[in-house]
């Protein structure tokens, strides 16, 4: 990178360009080790010839019509279009630049996804039919889903060597996916589209279902939600009859993803052979006072909240204003000394180097919240050896302070 600029929007912002190397970068789902110790994140296990062994069930509900498609229902055709609306999500992903997970290093991605008919494979609402296998699914049960959900991802992970689950193990390491399933409504409260059902008059009023199942992709390979509002990860999707980014193509098939998605991939997955993503801003978000932190409950015993929790922390182009990453502030973990230390500690990796960097924080009071964090955040001290206590997010921070002019 030419220079950082730590262009502060409010008066809480201290820029670090070295921290503890143990701080966690980006937002990913972590899981802690069975054997205590520090959050892991959770990552696919690429030692394998073919990470994902993917499949969806053909198994649609006819009444009401959840999928609509410009095919006619039943048809092979339909078949056909649903998976090329599948390989296109999957295609986003594999499509970024700069990662191991992609066509270029694993082939077997390319691959069909297989179909699978038994009614079995996408009723599972108590998670006691767990197989390792990971499948996209439109007939669950819509006890599964609560107001206002449209599709959620399941993702199981093990939290120690030797775990298995179904058809898959055993795990190499703390963390590794072992199945990762996507379920989408199905009771008549939301229809999907395909992009070409999406331009039929049946498809009025349906969601696009490539912006849906890229969204839950990123889960599957353990992003979770961003604050950025043109990120695929943002908690919402796009109003019904739209889509976000654009459609994929030969040349783009990452189109749908937003910078900050890319970021993200980059970040779980890094190509060591990739010289062109390797910036790097690292530091922690202090209040303006750091006393004000003396009466926030101590998190472990014998430790202290020393920086703000959940703050979003942004790295925008300064030339071109694109948002190219985001990440939410807060912890780091010395794995000689866990549990984790809500110290205020960020660190945004894999950023396109020659460029220059303005950074600020923003507390989650806009349309995306807390609450749309919960699970990252949350997981941090569950089943935590020693025991731990999340701090509230955002505690101590005053957005009422503005840079002078």
């Amino acid at each position: 990178m030419n220079r950082v600029n730590a262009s502060v929007l409010i008066s809480t912002l201290i820029f670090a360009t070295v921290i503890d190397p143990a701080a966690h970068a980006y937002l990913v789902d972590t899981t802690i080790p069975q054997a205590g110790g520090c959050p892991m994140p959770e990552l696919w296990n690429l030692s394998l010839a073919d990470p994902l062994n993917r499949q969806w069930s053909t198994s649609l509900p006819s009444s009401p019509a959840t999928l609509v498609t410009s095919a006619l229902s039943g048809s092979g055709a339909q078949l056909t279009e649903i998976e090329q609306a599948f390989s296109d999500s999957f295609g986003a992903w594999f499509g970024v630049a700069g990662t191991t997970f992609n066509a270029a290093s694993y082939p077997g991605l390319l691959a069909p996804l297989s179909r699978v008919t038994s009614a079995s494979a996408c009723t599972d609402d108590q998670e006691n039919n767990i197989d390792g296998l990971n499948t996209v699914c439109f007939n669950q049960s819509s006890a599964a889903f609560t107001s206002g959900v449209l599709a959620f991802t399941r993702v199981i992970t093990a939290n120690a060597p030797g775990v298995t689950v179904g058809s898959a193990g055993p795990a190499v390491f703390a963390g590794q996916i072992l199945d990762a399933d996507t379920l989408f409504r199905n009771d008549g409260q939301a229809i999907f589209a395909t992009p070409a059902g999406l331009a039929t008059p049946q498809g009025q009023g349906a969601y696009d279902l490539e912006s849906l199942l890229t969204h839950e992709l990123g889960h599957w390979f353990a992003l979770d939600h961003s604050g950025v509002w043109r990120s695929i990860m943002f908690p919402f999707a796009p109003p019904p009859g739209q889509f976000l980014g654009a459609r994929p193509t030969v040349q783009a098939p990452d189109g749908p993803l937003a910078d900050d998605d890319r970021t993200g991939i980059r970040s779980l997955y890094p190509d060591p052979n990739d010289a062109l993503h390797v910036g790097a801003i690292r530091g922690r978000v202090l209040p303006a006072n750091p006393f004000a932190l003396a009466l926030t409950p101590s998190p472990s015993p014998g430790a202290s909240v020393t920086g703000i929790f959940g703050a979003q922390v942004v790295a925008v182009d300064a030339d071109s204003g694109a948002v190219i990453a985001a990440t939410l502030a807060g912890w780091s973990c010395n794995p000689s000394a866990p549990p984790v230390q809500f110290d205020g500690s960020f660190d945004i990796e894999r950023l396109p180097v020659g460029h220059s960097y303005l950074l600020y924080a923003e507390p989650l009071t806009g349309l995306a919240t807390p609450g749309d964090f919960s699970g990252a955040l949350d997981d941090l001290c569950s089943t935590a050896t020693p025991a731990c206590t999340v701090p509230s997010v955002d505690t101590n921070f005053d957005p009422g302070f503005l840079p002078e002019p």
